[in-house]
């Protein structure tokens, strides 16, 4: 019989028919594997079976809470127990991609190295997702977002230059250069696979993924168009009219009316007539004319500035927390936001014509779809017997 949630699963999407297994892990490596389950992928998790709490900062993992969980099934496999590794390989071997988020040379101690997984399957994309990379003298070290992105020349950039940097969550790192790139370079070579009939692994490293997410501002800077101070060029907070001011009740906005005939409309709106504002583009101006714009900010509040400059030319948003963000009219008209079990979160992105994609069942807990992922994968109904018998799967 199937269970409520498996009557709920319709299969929509873009990558819908694509088989991937996940060998989970925290951060990116979910992140990744939630983009691919949102696009309609069947991605099934690979977790182990747990004894005793998760430390404290991880309490979310395994409960409705672990949006990044979302959309996939769950199946406990030891693989400290002599058939745990050959039960993965099973499922690799129906499979198109694996994800895994180990230091390297883990997936080879526990026999499901590349070598083995495309020996066995010639098409499998083996996404390998790391901090520092594959090679390279750091690759074994232990690390987290803050030092792959302070090592890339990003995290110098963000934040106050009277202060030290301002780590910007771990958007950069382990979610924009990490599991968002591996997701791009997975798909890219699963494209490539359906071609050439020949899988292969994709190494994404947090570093060179965030290093690429910083092409425009390296390319700034050998045009001489940046400076390595804090809070001194365009988009980084130093211009006047590109960041966040404080409103008379305390709340925030933020504008960013880069080309010209924006930033007239800013200053029409605002009923600023100072010349001193002409001079747009001359960063020796900027301080000043931010302390100006901070005082005229300050005189009204934050929801009589959205009135007046609302969906305007001059490039404004209200700076929305997390419980206001899904309010808002515009996140509501475009379903920004959803709903899963109570837990309201992001829907999926991006949106597509033809395939859209559906809404993601809730996060799985460990081990919850054992013995439906086996029979669904073409395990015996006795190797289902003796696997979970034997403690290999629980």
């Amino acid at each position: 019989m199937k269970t409520a949630d498996e009557k709920k699963r319709v299969v929509m999407g873009p990558l819908a028919g694509l088989k991937v297994v996940e060998m989970v892990g925290i951060g990116p490596g979910p992140f990744c594997a939630m983009l691919l389950a949102d696009m309609g992928a069947e991605v099934i998790r690979v977790d182990q079976p747990r004894s005793g709490p998760l430390p404290a900062a991880y309490s979310a993992l395994n409960t409705r809470f672990d949006i990044q969980a979302r959309g996939r099934r769950s199946i406990a496999v030891n693989l400290k127990a002599p058939a745990g590794p050959e039960t993965v390989l099973k499922l690799i071997d129906q499979a198109d991609a694996l994800i895994e988020g180990f230091r390297p040379g883990v997936m080879e101690r526990l026999g499901l190295g590349p070598d083995v997984c495309l020996g066995r399957n010639s098409k499998l994309v083996f996404g390998r997702m790391t901090g520092w990379g594959q090679d390279g003298p750091l690759a074994q070290a232990p690390g987290h977002d803050i030092n792959y992105i302070a090592l890339t020349g990003a995290l110098a950039a963000m934040g106050h230059p009277d202060h030290p940097p301002s780590p910007p969550l771990n958007l950069v790192g382990d979610l924009g250069g990490g599991g968002m790139l591996l997701a791009f370079g997975m798909v890219c070579a699963m494209l490539e696979a359906r071609r050439s009939g020949q899988g292969q692994v994709v190494d994404a490293a947090m570093t060179d993924g965030s290093a690429l997410l910083m092409a425009m501002f390296y390319g700034l800077r050998a045009a001489g168009q940046w400076r390595d101070e804090r809070q001194a060029n365009l988009v980084d907070g130093g211009a006047h009219f590109y960041g966040s001011f404080a409103c008379l009740d305390g709340k925030y906005i933020a504008i960013g009316p880069l080309e010209p005939h924006f930033y007239k409309r800013l200053l029409a709106l605002c009923e600023i007539a100072d010349p001193a504002f002409e001079e747009q583009m001359e960063p020796s101006r900027w301080p000043a004319l931010r302390q100006t714009l901070a005082d005229v900010f300050r005189t009204r509040t934050c929801a009589e500035w959205c009135g007046m400059l609302e969906g305007t030319d001059a490039c404004f948003a209200p700076v929305l927390n997390m419980e206001e963000a899904p309010g808002h009219p515009h996140n509501v008209a475009r379903q920004t936001f959803i709903e899963i079990d109570g837990v309201t979160q992001p829907a999926p992105a991006p949106r597509f014509s033809r395939t859209p994609t559906g809404t993601p069942v809730r996060p799985p807990a460990v081990g919850e779809h054992s013995r439906e992922i086996l029979r669904d994968w073409q395990f015996s109904a006795d190797q289902i017997r003796a696997l979970t018998a034997d403690g290999v799967v629980r």
